[in-house]
């Protein structure tokens, strides 16, 4: 494919074409030269290996889906250095698209930010034919020298936790293997992670991470508001702003940035304008803490405290969680709900995690 055809291809995908996420790769003659079950030795292609390693610190996952044995193609990735960075690969003789549907199962990420990419030309087509939402790439030279400049394999926010996001993935893989084999309640589970959250003022470092989680949290987030870096830088820099972040991490790693709260500083009267939450930690029981700690601020600061809520169809539980922190629904301004606190009711972080507060940060 020559340059002119791939610039047609970019410009004829639909507008609501997604990001790619995940670049599924077969191996013969594609990842490597040769065919691994017929030929004395295969040969790494060079351009392929460095647009892996490129496309992972951009926070694009891969995986594998080749008609293989899977002992002979794993034993061979992993001699050459290679295994690590392949989620759920998928080496067997099922049909390519199938195991492209297995693969999304299990990173829980949509078809539509898929790739595949392969030599074959059938099986290129049946995967097309099947799932027609995947992007189709040759694996010929050509195509590969061209994705690391096509727009979808380049996500609108790279940050540094982009190059974690494999590591992510994979210590989730070992959180929900520890937590299919646990016997005991859910809470005992979770004290088994040793979490550590962490609170902190958002810092300039924090900025592209915030900003994407405005535009990409619809879930767990309050009101929806986004905001763009430089909002986020002036915020930050505000007397009567507090502009939060906080971290997870536990035993088997970090989940990363994972909320943002932001609260405007009245004289008499503070505003939650939002407080969203990562949906990666839906389950870990740590989503109200960031929220006791502004209530704890605000009874300190002898202010009243409010917060803004407007739905989207999916956000109710952040309705919820404001119910359950003690707010309560003052009026509503168009499609905007305003609660109120009366800051009786502060509630404890559980047991099972370790909070490290702004405070205690800046001490260290």
């Amino acid at each position: 494919m020559n340059d002119l055809q791939i610039a047609e291809k970019e410009s004829s995908m639909s507008a609501k074409q997604k990001t790619i996420k995940c670049v599924v790769w077969d191996l013969d003659n594609t990842l490597w030269q040769g065919v691994l079950l017929e030929d004395t030795a295969v040969f790494l292609r060079d351009k392929v290996v460095q647009t892996i390693k490129i496309l992972d610190a951009r926070g694009i996952l891969h995986s594998i889906a080749s008609k293989n044995n899977q002992e002979t193609a794993v034993a061979k990735l992993t001699e050459l250095g290679l295994a690590d960075y392949f989620l759920y690969p998928q080496i067997n003789w099922n049909p390519k698209s199938a195991s492209i549907k297995t693969i999304a199962n299990a990173l829980n990420i949509g078809l539509d930010t898929f790739a595949f990419v392969d030599d074959n030309i059938f099986e290129r087509e049946e995967v097309t034919h099947e799932l027609p939402q995947v992007l189709c790439l040759d694996a010929g030279d050509a195509d590969i020298e061209n994705m690391l400049d096509m727009p979808r394999l380049k996500p609108p926010f790279i940050t540094p936790e982009s190059a974690l996001r494999r590591r992510m993935y994979q210590s989730e893989r070992q959180r929900i293997a520890a937590e299919a084999t646990f016997t005991g309640q859910n809470e005992a589970f979770l004290a088994t992670l040793k979490m550590t959250l962490h609170i902190h003022h958002a810092q300039e470092e924090d900025l592209q991470r915030a900003e994407e989680l405005t535009k990409r949290t619809n879930q767990l987030n309050t009101t929806g508001y986004t905001y763009s870096y430089a909002e986020l830088n002036a915020l930050r820099q505000s007397d009567n702003h507090l502009l939060l972040v906080s971290s997870l991490d536990d035993k088997y790693g970090t989940y990363g940035t994972i909320g943002l709260a932001l609260v405007t500083l009245g004289e008499t009267v503070w505003t939650v304008k939002l407080l969203l939450m990562s949906c990666r930690v839906m389950s870990r029981g740590v989503g109200t803490i960031m929220l006791n700690y502004i209530l704890a601020r605000a009874k300190e600061a002898g202010v009243t405290l409010q917060a803004e809520f407007v739905e989207n169809g999916r956000n109710r539980m952040m309705y919820v969680t404001y119910k359950f922190a003690g707010f309560c629904e003052l009026q509503t301004r168009g499609n905007t709900t305003i609660l109120e606190n009366d800051l009786s009711l502060i509630q404890e972080p559980p047991e099972y995690v370790t909070v490290i507060y702004p405070e205690e940060e800046k001490q260290g």
